[in-house]
């Protein structure tokens, strides 16, 4: 394939990528940074458990024998998520954005992005065309992460209802729904901007 075709291909990817990104709007943003963290850490740190428990080569395929950081940082949210691996083991923790201590490598985009890569709705390299993901830091140690959530073939809904329980399934179907039906709002709205525009 020529270079010329490969560019037309990853400018596809990129638009189709950021007509399907649903953004958390600013005022809610606002009204979440005020908010204790515990709650979602804890959440999370059950979440993860039952993942690993699962999925148990994620350690090894992650790399958990060496020690790293890696924070998730939506772009929209006022929370980063830190995962610390060493000891052949994962940890989680929530960080304020504006406090984020240092890193080995930080992945960031708006937040439904950053979960549609965990259960592979979204494609993390056409995100990257769009620019909607950025990565920086230790390459090796995001591509590990990335290997190993392929690998393992995640889906966050299922991995919730298994570590919170039958009352978790409702929720989330109910906040994907909302998430499917705010992306096509904002799709329609950007295309009737274009339509103006042009």
């Amino acid at each position: 394939m020529s270079r010329l075709q490969n560019g037309g291909k990853e400018e596809a990817m990129a638009s189709a990528a950021s007509q399907r990104i649903v953004r958390v709007p600013s005022a809610v943003a606002r009204l979440l940074d005020p908010l204790p963290v515990a709650p979602l850490e804890i959440a999370l740190r059950h979440l993860l458990a039952g993942i690993l428990a699962r999925h148990p080569a994620l350690v090894d395929r992650i790399g958990a024998d060496k020690p790293r950081r890696i924070a998730i940082a939506p772009t929209d949210v006022p929370f980063v998520i830190v995962l610390q691996t060493g000891n052949a083991s994962i940890a989680l923790k929530i960080e304020r954005a504006r406090s984020l201590p240092s890193v080995d490598a930080t992945i960031s985009g708006p937040l439904f992005a950053l979960m549609g890569l965990v259960d592979g709705a979204f494609d993390g390299d056409a995100l990257f065309f769009s620019r909607d993901l950025s990565i920086e830091g230790d390459m090796e140690a995001v591509l590990a992460l990335r290997n190993a959530i392929d690998d393992a073939d995640i889906d966050l809904l299922s991995e919730a209802a298994a570590s919170m329980g039958r009352p978790a399934v409702p929720l989330a179907l109910a906040g994907r729904r909302i998430a499917t039906a705010l992306a096509r709002i904002m799709g329609e709205s950007a295309a009737d901007r274009r339509e103006e525009a042009q």
